[in-house]
Protein backbone atom coordinates (compact mmCIF):
# COMPACT_ATOMS: atom_id res chain seq x y z
CA UNK A 1 0.00 0.00 0.00
CA UNK A 2 1.50 3.19 -1.02
CA UNK A 3 0.46 6.60 -0.31
CA UNK A 4 1.53 10.02 -0.58
CA UNK A 5 0.70 12.93 1.92
CA UNK A 6 0.73 16.34 0.44
CA UNK A 7 0.80 20.04 2.11
CA UNK A 8 1.76 22.90 1.38
CA UNK A 9 5.78 23.45 2.93
CA UNK A 10 5.45 19.51 3.68
CA UNK A 11 7.68 20.88 7.06
CA UNK A 12 4.85 20.12 9.89
CA UNK A 13 1.03 18.85 9.68
CA UNK A 14 2.29 16.61 6.50
CA UNK A 15 5.47 15.52 8.58
CA UNK A 16 3.10 14.27 11.67
CA UNK A 17 1.03 11.95 9.77
CA UNK A 18 3.85 10.38 7.74
CA UNK A 19 5.00 9.61 11.10
CA UNK A 20 1.53 8.65 12.30
CA UNK A 21 0.86 6.67 9.73
CA UNK A 22 4.41 4.93 9.53
CA UNK A 23 3.68 4.15 13.25
CA UNK A 24 0.47 2.26 12.65
CA UNK A 25 1.74 0.11 10.47
CA UNK A 26 5.32 -0.58 9.31
CA UNK A 27 4.48 -2.42 6.16
CA UNK A 28 3.17 1.05 4.56
CA UNK A 29 4.82 2.72 1.79
CA UNK A 30 3.97 6.28 3.24
CA UNK A 31 5.97 9.48 1.76
CA UNK A 32 5.58 13.01 2.09
CA UNK A 33 5.82 16.02 0.10
CA UNK A 34 4.61 19.65 -0.61
CA UNK A 35 3.01 21.67 -3.41
CA UNK A 36 5.89 24.22 -2.29
CA UNK A 37 8.16 22.37 -0.13
CA UNK A 38 10.20 24.01 2.36
CA UNK A 39 13.13 21.98 2.41
CA UNK A 40 13.25 21.32 6.34
CA UNK A 41 11.13 20.17 8.65
CA UNK A 42 9.49 22.45 11.75
CA UNK A 43 11.36 22.02 14.47
CA UNK A 44 8.39 22.45 16.91
CA UNK A 45 6.68 19.15 14.66
CA UNK A 46 9.64 16.85 15.44
CA UNK A 47 9.41 18.23 18.89
CA UNK A 48 6.09 17.60 19.67
CA UNK A 49 6.24 14.23 17.97
CA UNK A 50 8.77 13.20 19.68
CA UNK A 51 7.40 13.88 22.77
CA UNK A 52 4.93 10.72 22.00
CA UNK A 53 7.80 8.54 21.15
CA UNK A 54 7.76 9.15 17.37
CA UNK A 55 10.93 10.16 15.83
CA UNK A 56 10.41 12.44 12.56
CA UNK A 57 14.02 13.95 12.14
CA UNK A 58 15.55 11.69 9.61
CA UNK A 59 12.54 12.76 7.46
CA UNK A 60 12.97 15.37 4.14
CA UNK A 61 10.78 18.29 3.00
CA UNK A 62 10.62 17.07 -0.39
CA UNK A 63 8.53 18.81 -3.82
CA UNK A 64 5.84 17.19 -5.04
CA UNK A 65 7.36 17.09 -8.47
CA UNK A 66 9.32 13.99 -7.22
CA UNK A 67 6.52 11.85 -6.83
CA UNK A 68 4.30 12.92 -10.39
CA UNK A 69 4.65 9.76 -11.91
CA UNK A 70 4.39 7.16 -9.44
CA UNK A 71 1.85 5.16 -8.34
CA UNK A 72 -0.47 5.80 -5.41
CA UNK A 73 -3.29 3.71 -3.89
CA UNK A 74 -4.02 7.27 -1.55
CA UNK A 75 -3.18 10.72 -2.31
CA UNK A 76 -4.03 12.67 0.98
CA UNK A 77 -4.10 15.88 1.03
CA UNK A 78 -3.53 17.97 4.83
CA UNK A 79 -3.98 21.27 3.91
CA UNK A 80 -6.36 23.41 1.71
CA UNK A 81 -3.66 25.03 -0.41
CA UNK A 82 -2.67 21.70 -1.47
CA UNK A 83 -6.09 20.42 -1.88
CA UNK A 84 -6.88 23.14 -4.49
CA UNK A 85 -3.52 23.47 -5.93
CA UNK A 86 -3.29 19.25 -6.48
CA UNK A 87 -1.18 18.55 -9.24
CA UNK A 88 -1.52 16.28 -12.05
CA UNK A 89 -0.11 12.85 -11.13
CA UNK A 90 1.30 11.11 -13.84
CA UNK A 91 0.94 7.99 -12.50
CA UNK A 92 -2.17 6.09 -11.43
CA UNK A 93 -3.81 7.06 -8.05
CA UNK A 94 -6.78 5.21 -6.61
CA UNK A 95 -7.96 7.19 -4.47
CA UNK A 96 -7.36 11.07 -3.86
CA UNK A 97 -8.87 12.37 -0.32
CA UNK A 98 -8.36 15.93 1.70
CA UNK A 99 -8.31 15.75 5.36
CA UNK A 100 -7.35 19.41 6.55
CA UNK A 101 -5.81 20.43 9.62
CA UNK A 102 -4.88 23.93 11.03
CA UNK A 103 -1.42 25.09 10.39
CA UNK A 104 0.30 25.43 13.81
CA UNK A 105 3.10 27.08 12.23
CA UNK A 106 1.03 30.03 11.68
CA UNK A 107 -0.44 30.75 15.52
CA UNK A 108 0.89 33.52 17.06
CA UNK A 109 0.89 34.28 20.92
CA UNK A 110 3.02 33.39 23.71
CA UNK A 111 5.35 30.20 24.02
CA UNK A 112 3.03 28.35 25.94
CA UNK A 113 -0.26 28.60 23.56
CA UNK A 114 2.58 28.19 20.64
CA UNK A 115 3.66 24.55 21.67
CA UNK A 116 -0.07 24.05 22.88
CA UNK A 117 -1.74 24.73 19.61
CA UNK A 118 1.24 22.57 17.61
CA UNK A 119 -0.04 19.36 20.46
CA UNK A 120 -3.64 19.92 19.79
CA UNK A 121 -3.10 20.03 15.60
CA UNK A 122 -0.69 16.70 16.72
CA UNK A 123 -3.23 14.82 18.30
CA UNK A 124 -6.27 16.05 15.44
CA UNK A 125 -4.04 14.53 13.04
CA UNK A 126 -3.62 11.15 14.52
CA UNK A 127 -7.09 10.78 15.43
CA UNK A 128 -7.67 11.52 11.75
CA UNK A 129 -5.28 9.18 10.21
CA UNK A 130 -6.22 6.74 12.71
CA UNK A 131 -9.51 6.64 11.84
CA UNK A 132 -8.19 6.83 8.20
CA UNK A 133 -6.41 3.91 8.83
CA UNK A 134 -8.77 1.60 10.41
CA UNK A 135 -11.86 2.17 7.49
CA UNK A 136 -9.58 1.91 4.77
CA UNK A 137 -6.34 -0.12 5.65
CA UNK A 138 -6.46 -2.12 8.02
CA UNK A 139 -7.15 -6.03 7.73
CA UNK A 140 -10.06 -6.47 9.42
Amino acid sequence: MKILILCTGNSCRSQMAHGFLQSFDKKLTVCSAGTEASGKLNEKAVAVMKEIGIDISHHTSDSVDLYLDQEWDYVITVCGGANENCPAFLGKVKHRLHNGFDDPSHVVGSEEFIWSEFRRVRDEIKEGFWKFYIDNLKIK
